[in-house]
């Protein structure tokens, strides 16, 4: 599975982990480089406190809470820590 913004590659793996209709994708499957970090903040009631991200591509606009991660976790969710999930409605996956 690859997610691009623009073009760029903003993450790629075969080892995601699905959850509730999403992809999330391992923290070394993506391109750091692309991200900047976001003051959005959101709580899921099992998951805990999601921290997200700002992308940008090739000289593009930033596009603004492209992606969420959870950095600390619930117990329930720790599979999931740190791992990189995105808005279908703002980038494309292959």
């Amino acid at each position: 599975m690859k997610v691009t913004l623009n073009g760029t590659v903003l993450a790629e793996s075969d080892k995601t982990i699905f959850v509730e209709g999403n992809h999330y994708f391992p923290p070394e499957s993506v391109n750091s480089e692309a991200f900047t970090s976001s003051n959005t903040h959101t709580t899921c009631g099992w998951k805990g406190v999601a921290s997200y991200y700002n992308a940008s591509s090739a000289g593009k606009t930033e596009v603004s809470d492209v992606a969420w991660y959870y950095p600390e976790p619930k117990k329930e969710a720790e599979n999931i820590k740190n791992y990189v999930a995105f808005y279908k409605n703002k980038v494309s996956f292959e």
